[in-house]
């Protein structure tokens, strides 16, 4: 028997079969666990997540290509390389 996971179905053999069907933890407002692991703010979740840069050094290479771009018909834009339309376009 399969069961399906979103479009794709379960095998039979699943290792982690019983702890997908168990489902999501539900805690209620003032349980022992709410209590001692608070939920944190968005705002402060995001701020953890915020320095980290998955390919350094990209941000400045595309700064600094915007920078070029910017000049209308600098060498190796795409302004400098593009083909003037026919007129009957």
């Amino acid at each position: 028997m399969m069961n399906p996971i979103g479009v794709m179905p379960m095998p039979d053999n699943f290792r982690y079969r019983t702890v997908y069907l168990k489902g999501k933890p539900q805690h209620d407002r003032f349980d022992a666990f709410r209590l001692r692991h608070p939920l944190m703010q968005r705002g402060r979740r995001a701020k953890i997540f915020a320095p980290f840069d998955a390919l350094k050094g990209f941000g400045d290479a595309l700064a600094s290509q915007g920078a070029l771009s910017e000049k209308d018909g600098a060498p190796g834009t795409l302004t400098a390389r593009r083909a003037p339309l026919p007129p009957d376009c």
